[in-house]
């Protein structure tokens, strides 16, 4: 799987490189190239026709790929893709492709306007679990800020994110601060209360409260994460 992935990542880096060009874009969003500005296309399988086709080059990081749709006033209406793997994807000459069907997270159409899709790729986590405490420090908060690491493909200016915590039914997950997960923590379920704390560069301690107890979990490698941008586009 890594040779597959490494060769995917080689043939893309040629021709993103080759491609890329600078296109401002203002801070916290991770700039968008015009080649990988996705253009509307109708799709037979989707509700009234609303399928917008996707398209990005990937970042040359292996890892999973988060993806959102954000409105016009940035805010995360789908989360297209989590922790989805480069084969959840249609490999393109050039790019990745992915379809967006014009709903929610509820499954509701959404008006018709301007929207962008960005997310990051999220490279192999390691996360320990340190045992129970009693509870979690006073510097525990619920972001912090995390180094990216630079997307060689894009001329993107953006070098830190505010990393978040939250939990769902399932657990408790990784997530940036507009709401895109980007990976699982752990699969404790009933979860009523995270936190998170820098541990170092590189790594950052999670606590974890299910009304009984409070686990700490410790994860590294935190630094090997990789925004891309799809740009903007109408849906119509």
């Amino acid at each position: 799987m890594k040779k597959k992935y490494a060769s995917i990542l080689i043939v893309f880096a040629i021709g993103g490189i080759a491609l890329a060009q600078e296109s401002p874009s203002p801070i916290p969003s991770p700039s968008a190239s015009p080649e990988q500005t996705p253009s509307p296309s109708p799709s037979p399988s989707a509700t009234a026709g609303r399928s917008v086709a996707l398209r990005f080059v990937p970042p040359p990081m292996e890892g999973t790929i988060s993806l959102g749709i954000f409105d016009s006033n940035d805010k995360l209406v789908r989360v297209l893709h989590r922790e989805s793997k480069v084969d959840n994807f249609t490999i393109d000459e050039n790019s990745l492709k992915t379809t967006w069907d014009g709903k929610n997270d509820a499954g509701e159409d959404l008006p018709t306007g301007k929207y962008r899709a960005r997310g990051y790729t999220v490279g192999r986590l390691k996360v320990d679990d340190l045992g129970k405490v009693e509870a979690p420090p006073n510097g525990a908060a619920d972001h912090v800020s995390v180094k990216l690491v630079t997307n060689p493909l894009v001329s993107d200016t953006r070098s830190v994110m505010e990393l978040g915590v939250g939990f769902d039914s399932k657990g408790s997950f990784l997530k940036t601060m507009d709401g895109l997960p980007l990976a699982t923590m752990n699969e404790t379920p009933n979860l009523t209360r995270v936190s998170i704390a820098k541990e170092g560069e590189k790594a950052a301690d999670i606590w974890q409260d299910d009304g009984s107890a409070v686990e700490h979990l410790r994860v590294s490698n935190i630094d090997k994460m990789m925004a891309f941008d799809c740009g903007f586009f109408e849906l119509r």
